[in-house]
Order: structure tokens, then sequence, then C-alpha cells
């Protein structure tokens, strides 16, 4: 392209005078040996017509000489005509142009590019940001002129700019009031750090130039204008009905609720069709009201103490400013579907669900290439934006495979204070935005006392956000006009700003007086608003009186023909699960057919001999192949199959290979997508917990059709994600009537790796269990693991489910299973027997166990020759079997002793939570034996000793402790072996 189209920063920023001279000299001798912007530069820099800011001050001479002419184009003549006989007039010669003038034209302009490339740079910096005006910012010195080498004799002087501020020539005080305008208003872009020339080029375009302006119709100005109104007399409301009632309200940030609007309106424009909203209690209350349309009369409902949802749904409910809603908007004839998510007070802990929601919807849709129709909105306090690590685990979700959604809107409500907490005591950035520095995304500062300039950020991150599907954030400096809640006295720790908070006229009185004085409304039209909408309030308030919720909508839309369970949480609640013969043949061969495009690792070919074997004889199915006759078995139905972790391709323990990689290229081969019918995706997840788990609830949340999966690489290690799994995952149905039917594999079991890579924490899921909100099991087997895991997906109803993994059980030779038991009318067993156990009436110790520890006590007992010990393995921990242990406890009538026996500590595992249950089955079965005793660990700090030789003492005892037998007997067996 020609140099006017060129953005002359990028060609000349930051050069030297005496390169340019050198570079000149190449131009002058041969214009095709410099770089073609260049070329196009030194020729503008020739054409000059009014003279370079260095003119001498006689410059231009009036005489018009040669030299004169030579320089100045408005002097120069037409050719002449031709003379008689076809030959043209001879001409005078060029003069030629001085090189010195060419030198200093180029050092001016190239200061001049200096400048304005500062001001793009740090413009922000010397912004009109902070409504109270108590942030300070000195004009930054290199924002200056004089920095940059100019002085005041030279303001009116032309610079040749080659068409950067999309002028050719202009004087240095032309420029700085350009630039001023552009970059210091109320509004300050950071977007210098970007590295795609076009995204910067395309935000430069739109905010840099002499005509760009903040502009909206009049018919704009008062739709924002009634919005802000709407919003700020809603939060009176509220707080003259409700005196001192907590509602995080949103005075002071009213500006974001037309802004909101227009990311909608817009958004709709260009293409989004649904919207995925997050956001946490600031200002939540007035989204649901003024921006999601929630009835205001089931607002003032929840006010007076009233429930959400019907009462007979049940669940504990929630405040009201945690609970999300869902609704349809129409702007200019186009329909966007919304959505909040309801979020627990634990602040940003919502955003890697919307994220996760958003993922599945655009999935669903098929819309993962582009990624145009839904939108993901998240809304942040300026503390918890810079100082919860969440959020950054969220920003390096964007350019992931499996995890980005095409970019996501940030909005943030900056108060200025967190809680209590002053911004320089809360971080050590200069904007809680910074963070978002790691993924170049834009980033947007805004004054929030001025809503056309919040409103025009939103505009402008949608279609950034359309156009190249990336992260963008608009910080909306503001204030928190009440203390952290309405019933808080801020002036303790904060006296300054809540005297010049008590001060500050409202934002709808500024914006009001600005429009009046610009003749788009009058005092009268902004009185009559106010009217309106205190009348609605007040019968809104009235209605919400006597307002009932007539309906849950939990199983609605993606979850129609799903419901709650019908019976108890103790019944069978079985599905048949085994699948036919030619299926499982047909996947067997998908599972172990090897492509001639791909050469896979000698070991692996190993691993697929073995896997051969196992369907030509029906014989010794390991616990990988039984997982992936699960998933294989699903896809064949039409359910989705997703699996993310940190291994989760190979494995942890390298036992899945549902990914194969090429030895010679490393181009990859999944097996399981070509399986007809559903769709499979198997991830290796950042090195994140809580992000991740997060992520993958919101993607199950939104698709009830795929069983999601996420798999720990150690069990334990989910205890980075404790938040997810505490708020979402025990609590959410209860709290916010949400189903979920997300999975968690999690490796367990006891093999002196130390503290940190044995238990999975299995009592602090136990513990979270309760009104029937998710399910924990510790399976045993292939073929078990295999039917729990289509159970997931074949009952009418979702619920969590929590999965004790096996570690050394993957290549166990008494973990295995037969091909019959994953066939014809099959099922998830809930308790298990041991294969070789005594006939029931000979049997007069019965030990109750789960997980691994199952195979050591059987290995010990068949050592000993024990012929009167029953290992029953529970399989389902929660809800707990009560009823087939009660019913298998009457075919014992010799019983003597029960015992639980565990490999964790005494304060771990599950004891604390079967005791009861057992001690009840056995009265129900009226066996002569009263209690169960305990057998395993005594109570730890640590779950796990670090030592080999110590482990092994300590398995060999509790093994001993619950079969009886001799524990020094056990311990030198256990040696020999």
């Amino acid at each position: 392209m020609g140099y006017e189209g060129q953005d002359f920063s990028e060609i000349a920023g930051g050069v030297s005078p005496a390169f340019v001279e050198t570079l000149y000299k190449r131009f002058k001798a041969d214009p095709a040996s410099v770089e073609e912007g260049w070329r196009h530069w030194f020729e503008g820099l020739e054409s000059t017509v009014t003279g370079p800011s260095w003119q001498q001050p006689a410059w231009p001479l009036t005489s018009t000489d040669d030299l004169t002419s030579a320089l100045d184009p408005t002097q120069s003549e037409s050719a002449p005509k031709p003379v008689k006989g076809g030959k043209p007039a001879p001409t005078a010669a060029a003069a030629p142009v001085s090189q010195d003038a060419i030198v200093k034209a180029a050092d001016a302009s190239i200061r001049a590019m200096m400048l304005i490339r500062t001001y793009r740079v740090r413009g922000h910096l010397a912004a009109n940001l902070d409504p109270l005006g108590l942030s300070h910012h000195e004009m930054p010195e290199d924002l200056r002129t004089e920095y940059h080498g100019f002085d005041d004799s030279e303001l009116d002087e032309k610079i040749y700019l080659g068409g950067t501020l999309g002028l050719q020539y202009a004087t240095l005080r032309e420029i700085v009031s350009i630039l001023r305008r552009n970059y210091c208003g109320n509004v300050g872009l950071e977007y210098m750090h970007i590295s795609d020339v076009e995204e910067r080029r395309f935000l430069q375009e739109r905010m840099e130039g002499k005509d760009k302006v903040i502009e909206f119709t009049r018919e704009g100005k008062e739709a924002i204008l009634a919005k802000v109104i709407e919003a700020e007399q809603y939060e009176k409301f509220l707080g003259k009905k409700y005196v001192g009632t907590k509602r995080f309200g949103l005075d002071g940030g009213e500006s974001m609720i037309p802004a909101l609007e227009s990311v909608i309106k817009y958004g709709g424009q260009y293409g989004v069709r649904e919207i995925v909203f997050g956001m946490a209690h600031r200002g939540r209350l007035n989204v649901l009201a003024n921006v999601m349309g929630k009835p205001y009369r089931a607002i003032f409902h929840e006010f007076s103490g009233g429930s959400s949802n019907p009462e007979d749904v049940g669940g504990s409910g929630d405040v009201k400013y945690h609970l999300g809603t869902s609704t349809d908007r129409e702007f200019d004839g186009i329909s966007v579907h919304m959505s909040l998510v309801a979020n627990p007070s634990h602040l940003e802990a919502e955003d890697p669900v919307v994220l996760g929601k958003t993922r599945a919807i655009q999935t669903i849709a098929g819309d993962l290439a582009e990624h145009i129709g839904s939108l993901p909105v998240l809304i942040h306090g300026d503390a918890a934006f810079a100082g919860q690590g969440i959020v950054w685990e969220c920003f390096g979700f964007s350019g992931l495979p499996g995890y980005n959604t095409g970019g996501c809107i940030h909005f943030v409500i900056n108060n200025q204070i967190g809680f209590t907490t002053s911004p320089k005591f809360a971080r050590s950035s200069p904007y809680p935005s910074d963070v978002a520095k790691g993924v170049q995304a834009p980033i947007f500062h805004v004054n929030g006392d001025d809503p056309e300039a919040v409103t025009f950020a939103c505009k402008m991150a949608i279609e950034f956000r359309q156009k190249f599907h990336r992260d963008i954030v608009i910080d909306m400096w503001c204030y928190r006009r009440f203390g952290h809640n309405e019933g808080d006295e801020p002036s303790f720790t904060q006296p300054l700003m809540y005297k010049a908070i008590k001060k500050h006229p409202g934002v709808a009185e500024i914006y009001g007086r600005r429009l009046i004085e610009e003749g788009v409304v009058d005092q009268a039209w902004i009185d009559e608003r106010i009217k309106q909408f205190t009348t609605l309030f007040e019968g809104e308030f009235e209605a919400g009186q006597s307002y009932l919720p007539n309906k849950a909508d939990w199983f609605a839309g993606r979850w129609s023909g799903l419901h709650a369970p019908a019976d108890a949480e103790t019944a069978r609640r079985n599905v048949e699960t085994g699948i036919d013969k030619k299926l499982f043949d047909a996947l067997g061969r998908t599972l172990t057919t090897v492509p001639d495009s791909i050469q896979i690792h000698k070991t692996l070919g190993r691993v697929l001999d073995a896997k051969r074997e196992m369907f030509a004889t029906g014989e010794h199915f390991d616990w990988a192949t039984g997982e992936a006759l699960a998933f294989g078995s699903l896809l064949s139905e039409g359910y989705g199959v997703r699996l993310s972790g940190q291994d989760s391709g190979r494995g942890t323990f390298s036992q899945r290979h549902a990914v194969w990689v090429d030895q010679t290229d490393e181009h990859k081969y999944v097996p399981l997508d070509h399986v007809e019918h559903g769709r499979f995706e198997v991830l290796d997840s950042p090195l994140s917990e809580y992000g991740v788990l997060g992520f993958e609830y919101g993607y199950a949340l939104a698709d009830p059709k795929t069983l999601v999966l996420w798999e720990a690489q150690f069990g334990d290690f989910a205890n980075g994600a404790q938040i997810m799994i505490d708020q979402f995952i025990a609590a959410g149905e209860a709290k916010w009537l949400r189903a979920n039917g997300l999975v968690l594999l999690l490796p367990h079991g006891y093999e002196g790796q130390g503290p940190e890579h044995s238990s999975a924490r299995l009592e602090r899921y136990l513990q979270l269990c309760a009104q029937d909100n998710m399910q924990v099991a510790n399976c045993t087997t292939p073929a078990n693991y295999f039917h729990l895991l289509r159970r997931q997906m074949h009952r009418s109803f979702r619920k969590p489910l929590i999965i004790m993994t096996p570690k050394s059980l993957l290549r166990h030779k008494m973990a295995v299973s037969k091909a019959e038991d994953f066939l014809g009318d099959s099922h998830f067993r809930r308790i298990l027997s041991d294969p070789s156990a005594p006939a029931d009436k000979d049997t007069k110790r019965l030990v109750l166990c789960s997980g691994k520890v199952a195979y050591d006590l059987m290995e010990a007992r068949d050592a000993a020759g024990d012929k009167n010990t029953q290992i029953v393995r529970i399989e389902q921990l929660y809800p707990f079997p009560g009823e087939p242990l009660t019913a298998r406890l009457k075919k014992m009538p010799n019983l003597e002793d029960v015992v639980w026996a565990q490999e964790e500590p005494k304060n771990n595992g599950a004891w604390f939570l079967a005791e009861p249950f057992i001690e009840q089955s056995l009265a129900d079965a009226k066996v002569p034996v009263a209690r169960a005793r305990y057998a395993g660990r005594t109570a730890a700090a640590s779950p796990a000793t670090g030592l080999m030789k110590r482990h092994q003492m300590e398995q060999s005892a509790l093994v001993a402790e619950a079969l009886g037998h001799n524990v020094r007997e056990e311990i030198r067996r256990k040696r020999k072996a």
C-alpha cells in the first residue's frame, strides 16, 4: 500500500537522524534499495507543501527562483506543450532537494511520531478517570513536547506525518490537541502491549484522529439517561423500603446498566444470540432487574423473606444477591437469550463456570470455529480482579484448544476500594486490570460519571470481540456510595473518600445536567422519568406482597426430559447398562486397530497386543479398557464424552492411552474419535485445578447429554479446587436448583507414595454428603466402573459423581473383569462380595471395606487358609447401600464379628460415615453383632507416611487386625512376598 495507508510509527518510530541520513543517501542513489515504507515516506517528505518545522523564518522565499519551485509543488508548472516536430519543449532542470533539509524534516517527523507513540502507550495515565478527583496523576514527563525536543516556537510549524492521525501534515499544537482528546479524556486506552498489528490498528482507527469523538444520537442519549435514572431510582427505592438491609447496591456505578444494554444490542447486530453473564454481589440486584428483566415483584418478594422458588421443590435457597436467572431480550428485532450464573460469596468463583457453560453452548451450536453466537461477559470488582488468582487461571483459557470461548468481555466495577482496603494496599500494579496484559487483552479505562463513555467502550468491546475473538477489559472507575454493604460505616477507614462521596452528585444528575446544556432534554423530561419509575416500583412493591413463584426453571431448555429423582436416596435407582456383543466387538476393533498413517510407540504396541488378547479370550479386561468401553458405548448412543485433566490423554500412570502420538512427526490419532454419533474430547488441561474444575462444572451445567469428567493428577490435588467442590458441586442444587452431572476422577490408594500421593481425601467428600446432593464411589473392578459411568448418563436425573479411582489396581492381577460382565442385563453393583468367599453359613467374620484394601485383605486371608472370613466391598459409599447390605447380613446366621477396614487414618476415610449406617443395617438384619469394630491406621495429622518401610508395617498391621490374624506373622509374610 502507499504511505497514506501506513502507520508511520510502525515505520520510523524510535530511529535516529543519523540512521535516516544514511538511509536517505541510499534512497537517492537507488529508491528500490530501501524498504517500501521508507521509500514512500521519503517521497512524502520531498513533496512537503508548506515546509517542515525546521524551516527558517524567511522560508519560503518570496522570490520564485528555481530552488523554491523545485521544493514547492504549488509552484510547479505543468509540462509544456510539444513544439513543432513532436518534441517537448525543453524544461529547466529541477534543483536537487537539500539532503540536510530532508534529514531535519525527518528528525522533526520522527520526534513527532515518538510523541504520538508515547501517547498511545501512556496517554491513559493522563486521562480523566476518577469521578471523585482523588486519584491525582501529574502529566507524565514523556507526554510533554519538551521531552521530545520541541520548544514553544515550533508549536505552529507543520510536520510531515505521512497519514498518522489521519493527517499528512499537522502542527505540533494540532497534534497534541488531537492526542489529548483521543487518549486523555474520559476514556483511556491501553493497547500497545498487543503484538498483533491488525488488532492495534483496529483500535487506533476507532480511537485516533481529529474527528474521533464519542457521539450518540439524540435518541441514544435519551435512552442512556433513562437507564441511568432507572438504575439510580431502583437503588433509592430499595434503600427506602428496606432500610439497612443488605443489597450491595450499584450506587455510584449506574453507568454500567446502559453499557451492558449496549453489549446486548450491538452484540445482537454482530451475531450474538446467547450471552452468559457472571458477576459478584455488587450491583447484582440491579442487573437482575434492569438488564436481565427479572420481575421487580419477585425481587421485592425475596426482600420480604419469600423464597425464589416454589416451596415444594425443596432446597436451602440462597440470599437474593447470589441468585441467577435467565431471560430473552429483543433489540431491533433480534432476540438474545441471556443467563446470569448463580454465585457464592467467594469472589470470582463463578468466572470459570461462565466460561465452561459458554463453551458447552458453542459446542452444541457447532460454533467452535467462529465463536460468534455465544458470548461470555464477566463483571468483576476491582479488588477481586487484581487479588483473586482464579482471574488469571481464566485468562489462561483464552487461547487454549478445548477451553477458549472466542473472547470474553470483562467489565470491572472499579470502586477504588475493596471492603475497607485501599488500592495501594490491595495490589502492586497501577490498575486492577493489569493482569489482563498477560494475554494481550486491550483495556479501556473509563470515567464512570460519563455514561456515554462507558457505553462507547462496551460498544467497542463487542465489536473487537466479534472480529478478533479475544478477551477485552472495561475498567470503569466509579465509587461505592455506601459501605461494603448498606449497614456498614465506611468512614471508619476511608474518611476522606467518603467525605468526597457525600458531596458528589449522582451519575443521573451529572449526565442529566449535561444533556440539558446540550438541549437534548429539559428538567421536566427528567422529572417525568423519575416519576414513571417510582410509580412502577410502587406498583411492583404492592404486587410483591402476594407474589408466589409458580415454577422452578431447572429442567427447562436443554434439560427438558430430565427431572429430580422420584424415589428416596436409599433406593436402588439402577438402570440396565450392559451392552450387546456386536457393539462390544466393534469397540474392541476400534480400540486396537492401528492405522497405517501412524507409527506408535513400541510400548504402546505391547499394550494394544494385550488388549487384543482380552477381546479374543474374553478375559482379564483391565481398568483402562473398561473405561474406554464405557466412553465408546456412550458415544455410539449419541452422548458426548469430555474428559480433561493434567495428563488425561495418556493418563497419569500411563494407563489410558486415549491419544496415540506418532513417533516421527507427533501427529495424533484418537481411536474414540472414530465412534459415530457422539463427540469425544480428551484434553490435557493447563496446570490448574480451581479453574479447570470450575470450567468443567459450567460445561456440565449447560450440557446434560455429555458425560463431563475432570481428573486430578493425584486425588488430593483437588484440594486446590475446594471452593468449587464446596460451593458448587456439593451445594449448587440445594442453593440454586441447578442440577449437574459432573464426574470427578480422583486417584486414591495407599501404596507408600507419601502424604500427597496416597489419599484423595475421601472423608471431605463424604462429610459434604447430605440430602441426596451427590454420589461417592470407590470401585474395585473395571466392569463396575464401566457400569457406573454409563449409569451416570442413562438415569433420568443428574447428580455429581465423585469416584476414588485406582493407581496400583490399574494393573493388579485380581482387579480384572470378564467380557460377560459388560454385556446383557449387567449393571452397577453397589456392594460386591469377593470371588473366593466362604459359604454364608460358615462365615463368622465379615470385613467391610472399600477400594484397594479389599485385595490386600483377600490375599492375606487366602494365604492364611482362613475359611470363616468373608470380605464385602462397599462400592458406592454415598448414598450408602444400607438395603443390600442388610440383605447380605441376613444370609449369615453364624456371624460373630463385623469389621470396618480402611487404609486411611481413623480420622480420615469412610469410617465416620459408614459406622452409623452399618449399625443400622446390623439392627435391621437382626444379627447378634450390635456394632462394627474399626481396623485401620490410627488418627493422624498427615494422611500417610512418606517412609516405605513404615507404610508396609502399617498396612500389614491393619490387614492382620481386620482378619484377626497375628500382626507379626502378617508382616513377615508380606516381607517374604
